[in-house]
C-alpha cells in the first residue's frame, strides 16, 4: 500500500520573538517492510534546511530562523510504500527464553533494557506487573499478546487526558492515556523482564472498517519488541494490534524524548500556542513521478501567509487542530 501523509504543525506567539531553533523527525525510516519513496520539508518564515541520520537511523531535519516573526509553519510530505509484515506465528518454539537471553547476552541491546526517561519501573507500574501476571512464562511471543490484551482492557484510552512530559505513573493512577503513554506503560513492563523494547514514533491510517480507538488527524506511537527468531516486532497496545502495514514509521528510540515530531527553542519573551494536523491517505499505486502532490487550500493559506494574521475563514480550521503536541 502506498499512503500520502502531510504533516502540519504551527505555532503562534502572543509576542513577535526574534530567533526558532528547531529540529524534526518527521522523515518516515526505510527500512524491514517500509520505504520513503518522496519527502519534502517546507518551513514559514522560509529558512535553509539541513538534516542529518542520529546514531539509530532516524532522519532528522534541522533549520534556524533569525528574524522577527509572530509564527511558525511547518509542512512535512510524503509518500511511502509499505508492505505487509511477515506473518506471525502463533507461539514461538520450546526454549525461547533461553535463546533470546543468548542473543542479548551478545548483542547491543542494553539501551533497550534499561530504564529510561518516559519508561520507569515505578511501584504503580510493578503493582499493574503483578496485576497482569508479568513474569517469564508460555514464551516471548504468547505474552507479549497477552500483556497488550491487558493493557487494552484495562486503560481508557482519552485524547489529551495526559500531557506530552507526563511520566507514566499519571496514566497508571488514573487508568486512562494515550498511545504515548501505552507504549511507555508496555515498554517498561518488558524490559522489566529483559525483553529489549523500543519506542516507536510515526503515522497510522485509520480505514472506514479499523476500529482503532487511537485519533486521526495526529501522530501515532507504539512499540517493538526484540524476540528470537523473529527481530524486531511492532506491538501497537493503544489498539491491541500486531503493527502491520497501517503502521507507517518515522523514529525508533528508548522512549518519546529520543524522538519528539519537533523540539526547539526561541529567543523572545511570549506565551506560544500549538496547533497539529495530519492526513494519512492510501493508494494503491503510487502518483505519476511528475505530478505534484496536490495541496489542499487550507494547508497552503497556513503556509504561504503564516507572516499575516490567521483570516477569520480559518478560525474554524485552526479551532479543529488545536491540541498537543503529543503522540495521541
Amino acid at each position: 500500500m502506498f499512503y500520502t501523509i502531510r504533516h502540519l504543525t504551527k505555532f503562534r506567539y502572543a509576542e513577535t520573538i526574534s530567533e526558532s531553533i528547531m529540529e524534526t523527525r518527521m522523515h518516515p525510516r526505510s527500512d524491514t517492510n517500509q520505504r520513503c519513496l518522496t519527502f519534502h520539508l517546507s518551513v514559514s518564515p522560509r529558512s535553509r534546511v539541513f538534516s542529518y541520520r542520529d546514531y539509530l537511523g532516524n532522519n532528522v531535519h534541522h533549520f534556524d530562523i533569525p528574524g522577527m516573526h509572530a509564527q511558525l509553519v511547518i509542512v512535512a510530505e510524503s509518500l511511502v510504500d509499505v508492505q505487509p509484515p511477515l506473518p506471525l506465528p502463533a507461539a514461538l518454539e520450546p526454549g525461547a527464553w533461553q535463546e533470546l537471553d543468548r542473543i542479548v547476552s551478545k548483542g547491543d541491546y542494553w539501551e533497550m533494557l534499561l530504564p529510561s526517561e518516559y519508561a520507569q519501573p515505578t511501584p504503580l507500574l510493578m503493582e499493574l506487573a503483578r496485576s497482569l501476571d508479568v513474569c517469564r512464562r508460555a514464551d516471548p511471543l504468547t505474552l507479549i499478546h497477552e500483556i497488550s490484551t491487558g493493557l487494552f482492557g484495562a486503560f481508557d484510552y482519552v485524547p489529551r487526558s495526559t500531557r506530552v512530559d507526563s511520566p507514566i505513573d499519571e496514566a497508571l493512577r488514573d487508568r486512562r492515556g494515550v498511545c504515548q503513554d501505552f507504549a511507555h506503560i508496555m515498554i517498561a513492563l518488558l524490559r522489566s523482564i529483559r525483553i529489549p523494547a523500543r519506542y516507536v514514533s510515526g503515522y497510522l491510517y485509520h480505514g472506514s472498517e479499523d476500529h482503532d480507538r487511537s485519533a486521526e488527524g495526529a501522530t501515532h506511537a507504539w512499540l517493538e519488541a526484540f524476540l528470537p527468531q523473529l527481530g524486531w516486532v511492532g506491538v501497537d497496545p493503544t489498539n491491541c494490534l500486531m503493527a502491520g502495514d497501517r503502521h507507517i514509521r518515522t523514529a525508533i528510540g528508548r522512549d518519546y524524548a529520543d524522538v519528539p515530531p519537533t523540539k526547539g527553542i526561541f529567543r523572545g519573551k511570549s506565551a506560544s500556542e500549538l496547533s497539529v494536523a495530519v492526513r494519512v491517505s492510501p493508494s494503491e499505486a503510487p502518483p505519476a513521478l511528475d505530478q505534484e502532490l496536490p495541496i489542499p487550500e487550507d494547508w497552503s493559506i497556513l503556509v504561504e501567509k503564516a507572516q499575516e494574521p490567521v483570516p477569520k475563514a480559518d478560525l474554524q480550521l485552526a479551532q479543529l487542530l488545536q491540541q498537543q503536541q503529543q503522540q495521541q
